[in-house]
């Protein structure tokens, strides 16, 4: 296919097939074909060549980014073939045409039968340098087609005709012929000239145009090739008697362990057996920092290993991996077509016979208005070559082509053409708390001592030690906060191992619901929750742990319920109290029976949740927060992020009806998610996005997912979505604006044939090389918002309000609303 007048042709034909509906992408050379069971690939494929066209089915191949053949030859070997044929010709082709054009393009040149050579330089420029522009025209012909390349053709042929005609028959051939050079040709009578420089102009700006064009689109879609580099080739795996041997990345299976030495990627998504290193996604996901990975961390296939050795359990292979997906969703989207081009392409189906018409009429209005034949002949090869359909054909793919593919570098994945006009368009955003603005995980934010106690430090310690033997969220979260203070190192999770920093423990004693006890040399110590249940409490009235009976139970400030024993401290309750407020969990640290310390634990804000809401907000879109979590932790994470309406306790059916109210109060809605209850909201939103870290669920349903666990990434999103279609407009202004100014100025003689072949090139080169432009987009930043929001979630140094703990998350409740 060479213009849209062709995209317009096969999906005719098609869409004549009872239940097929097609879409067909210029820029990739790829049709999307939906059909019934019974009309196989066989019959479309032979529909798509009696339509003077060839065809055939991808090649399955396995592992990410795999786009199989095209065509005959198909595969990398048939596009070189093509590429270097291709250029081999325009090198001929150039080489015969130049000394034509200068000697047509310069009297002063012009020696005797200066003519005669430039018409034997010419034809075979006319004949075999123009071939494929006629075995094209001639396809079309046998098939009732006509495209850009019958225009072409047509021009090349009339101009040639019309030279021969004039040197054999019009006085032309004359040994001392000479023929003044004009940019506007003049409709008056008098000596014939020759028009050979239209004759290897056409067919060699063409050519030239068309190869820019070849080349450029393949750097659009760099982003598929870029992902299916990044899959490795080949695999250390290591046996069960702990023999390595290295083996290509198809033989790899689900269970497998394998090897990754510093310094090469991750073969495939797995989950880390022995060994910790820093991984390096920046060209998997877009994130720029390194994601340090240990015993029981998951790694995607792709990733880099920065640092020490690891040991990987294969989880997925092939096309069920991580990268592959990204690559599935990057060619689909690549191929689809926007709404926009849908217009393109039906003006684009007529186009073609309307411009034979115009040049008929054009040619039989000057040969009746008494101007000469030659004049007539050659304002009507102008408006052949002149119209230029491929302009209108790519305008639109390879916009898209470059926005999808610097969005999977960016981390963001669209469905489609779709999606992007979607993003342009939102007015609302209704945003998930729990993994999207959120972190998802229970993670230490604040230690409060009391001032005459055992201090924070210490009592944290104390804490840790008997929590260690806890598979209790919240004791898996105390103990991983202080293994990390005890290091010094920052990233400490709940899945690092245990870490022998912390003293042992005796007695230990763990009641449901209530919390955990033990000894810790001679000193008992208890960590309590102060809001445990009255059926808990009995039960802990019974463990050797309580000391003493619930109707000791006192009650705070305001009903803030505290543990048996002695009254909380003032600025224990208080923290309490403020933790309650904030919707956190609070645990108390008694020793001895003496209250020493009370630890808050919450959800915290993911870093960039603040600038990114920000962002939206300067964007010109309404956030909206909805979550299944408490009244307290909504408005809390709201308040921190500057978000004024708030919906909490939502069940899943609320966030779908909540979606429909602003659909229906006439607001663009989308939906950010990234757990099972969101996907029924994700699913009826004008545009669904998902966290790339989110439920398969969620993802299925979403029209946009974003692979980098930044919510940064839908601002850039939305910018990336606007600039594109900033950009389709641009093209399409000018495909059409172009046709609308060249093809007048044609018609009444102002434009030579050469002079509209080049114009007609350079048309389409200026589309493509405005849509590369996609390719080097950038994200800016807010510079107001940068470094702006409170830091509320930040985990305190035992004893104060300090940012410590929001660094050392413990990835340990599941995702999804409380």
């Amino acid at each position: 296919m060479t213009c849209a007048a062709c995209v317009a042709r096969v999906e005719k034909k098609l869409g004549r097939v009872d239940g097929v509906s097609a879409t067909v992408n210029l820029a990739t050379g790829r049709a999307r074909v939906s059909h019934p069971a019974e009309v196989t690939a066989a019959e479309l494929m032979a529909v798509v060549e009696g339509a003077g066209f060839t065809a055939a089915l991808p090649e399955p191949q396995p592992g990410p980014g795999s786009q199989g053949g095209k065509g005959g030859k198909g595969g990398k070997d048939g596009d070189a073939e093509a590429a270097t044929g291709a250029l081999t010709r325009l090198l001929i082709t150039a080489l015969l045409s130049v000394p034509v054009l200068v000697l047509s393009m310069a009297p002063g040149l012009q020696f005797r039968n200066w003519q005669w050579l430039c018409f034997v330089l010419a034809t075979p420029v006319a004949v075999w340098g123009a071939w494929p522009f006629h075995e094209r025209a001639l396809r079309g012909l046998r098939h009732s087609a006509a495209t850009m390349d019958t225009l072409v053709s047509l021009g090349v042929l009339a101009s040639y005709s019309w030279s021969a005609y004039a040197l054999f028959f019009g006085g032309a051939g004359r040994p001392d012929m000479r023929m003044p050079f004009t940019l506007v040709p003049s409709m008056a009578g008098g000596t014939a000239d020759v028009y050979l420089e239209a004759v290897v102009g056409v067919p060699l700006f063409v050519l030239i145009g068309r190869l820019l064009e070849a080349r450029a689109r393949h750097s659009t879609g760099s982003a598929l090739r870029a992902l299916a580099s990044l899959a490795a080739k080949d695999v250390l795996v290591r046996g069960a008697d702990g023999t390595e041997r290295r083996v290509p990345i198809e033989e790899l299976r689900v269970g497998d362990r394998f090897v990754v030495r510093p310094g090469e990627r991750v073969a495939t998504d797995g989950v880390v057996v022995a060994g910790s290193s820093a991984l390096d996604l920046s060209l998997v996901t877009g994130e720029s920092a390194p994601v340090e990975a240990g015993p029981g961390s998951s790694v995607v296939g792709g990733a880099v290993n920065s640092g020490g050795l690891l040991e990987v359990r294969a989880e997925a292979v092939g096309a069920d991996t991580r990268l592959a997906r990204i690559a599935k969703l990057v060619e689909e989207a690549q191929a689809g077509k926007a709404k926009a081009q849908r217009v393109a392409d039906a003006v684009a189906g007529v186009f073609v016979p309307a411009v034979l018409a115009v040049a008929v009429t054009v040619l039989g209005f000057w040969l009746g208005a008494g101007a000469s034949p030659q004049a007539a002949v050659t304002a009507a090869v102008a408006v052949l070559v002149v119209a230029c359909p491929c302009a209108l054909g790519l305008a639109t793919p390879t916009a898209l082509l470059a926005a999808t593919g610097r969005g999977a570098g960016l981390g963001i994945l669209v469905s489609g053409p779709q999606a992007l006009e979607g993003l342009r368009r939102v007015d609302t955003v209704v945003l998930d708390k729990t993994g999207t603005l959120t972190t998802g995980s229970m993670t230490v934010t604040d230690v409060t001592a009391r001032p005459d106690g055992l201090g924070a430090e210490a009592a944290l310690r104390l804490a840790a030690a008997v929590e260690r033997g806890s598979e209790h969220p919240v004791g898996r979260a105390v103990c991983a906060y202080a293994a990390g203070r005890e290091t010094g190192a920052d990233g400490v999770t709940a899945d690092t191992p245990d870490l022998p920093v912390l003293p042992d423990v005796t007695g230990f004693d763990a009641t449901p619901g209530r919390g955990v006890a033990g000894r810790v040399g001679e000193r008992l110590v208890e960590v309590v929750r102060p809001d445990a249940s009255p059926a808990a409490q009995a039960s802990a009235a019974q463990a050797p742990a309580a000391r003493k009976s619930k109707k000791n139970e006192q009650k705070g400030r305001k009903g803030q319920a505290v543990p048996s024993g002695d009254r909380l401290p003032q600025v224990l309750a208080d923290a309490v109290e403020a933790a309650g407020r904030d919707g956190r969990t609070a645990v108390v640290v008694r020793v001895d029976g003496t209250p020493e310390a009370v630890i808050v634990l919450g959800d915290t804000v993911r870093s960039g949740s603040y600038r990114a809401v920000d962002h939206l907000k300067r964007l010109g879109l309404r956030p909206v927060l909805a979550t299944g979590d408490s009244e307290g932790a909504a408005r809390a994470v709201a308040a921190e992020l500057g978000i004024t309406e708030v919906h909490a306790r939502a069940t899943p059916e609320d966030k779908a009806a909540l979606v429909r109210e602003l659909r229906e109060q006439g607001r663009r809605v989308a939906v950010i998610g990234d757990g099972v209850n969101d996907t029924a909201a994700l699913a009826g939103a004008d545009l669904g996005i998902a966290m790339g870290g989110g439920t398969d669920a969620a993802i299925g349903a979403a029209d946009v997912t974003l692979v980098r666990e930044d919510m940064g990434a839908l601002a850039d999103a939305v910018r990336l979505a606007r600039r594109t279609s900033a950009t389709v407009r641009a093209n399409l202004a000018w495909a059409f604006g172009y046709n609308l100014v060249t093809l007048p100025l044609a018609a009444v003689g102002l434009l030579s044939p050469m002079v509209a072949a080049a114009a007609m090139s350079v048309s389409s080169v200026l589309v493509v090389a405005n849509s590369l432009r996609l390719r080097g987009w950038q994200p800016v930043p807010s510079r107001a918002a940068a470094g702006r929001g409170p830091r509320r979630g930040g985990g305190a140094a035992p004893g104060s309000h300090g940012s410590h703990g929001r660094r050392t998350a413990a990835a340990l409740a599941s995702r999804g609303d409380a």
